[in-house]
């Protein structure tokens, strides 16, 4: 199938580059029309210690409306000189909507969490993701966060809002 890239998925800006010495909330994206997203956490290496904390969350809608805890057991890794790491690590955690390594805050490092739109409690109407990054100390740790929309339900050239209900 001879498909643009953009057909087949979305890119959404959780939250641009920036110091997460401080907690920092993503944007929420709706899940109505995707069947799958990527949560793309990308850090530069900072202070031991100052490791961080993602957190995934389901809403009701794009304003965030009843937040709760929305559980994950994979997180796929690459930790270090990220120009030298050539492969994913899969991590396997008893079900948890968090995920922190111990060791993490001193190296570069990207974590992907993939949430199927089924894990979501669509019967109580929760259709919408964000996730966020809690204060991770002092140092000048410099992140930034991607949501990766994929498996549409529609395609459709120009693609389907992710940020609207």
């Amino acid at each position: 199938m001879n498909q643009h890239i953009l057909e087949k998925l979305d890119l959404v800006s959780g939250f641009v580059p920036i110091n997460i010495g401080s907690a920092r909330v993503g944007d929420i994206v709706s899940m109505k029309n995707w069947g799958r997203c990527a949560i793309v956490f990308f850090a530069a290496a900072g202070t031991a210690g100052d490791d961080p904390t993602l957190t995934v969350e389901q809403c009701n809608n794009v304003a965030g409306s009843n937040a709760k805890a929305l559980d994950f057991t994979r997180v796929d890794v690459k930790q270090g000189t990220l120009t030298s790491v050539g492969t994913w690590t899969k991590v396997t955690q008893a079900a948890d909507n968090e995920y922190t390594d111990a060791t993490s805050a001193e190296v570069q490092k990207i974590w992907v969490i993939d949430i199927k739109a089924e894990d979501l409690d669509v019967d109580n109407g929760f259709d919408c993701i964000r996730a966020s990054v809690g204060d991770a100390g002092t140092a000048n740790q410099i992140a930034a966060m991607l949501y990766i929309l994929h498996e549409p339900r529609y395609a459709k050239e120009g693609g389907v809002s992710a940020i609207a209900d």
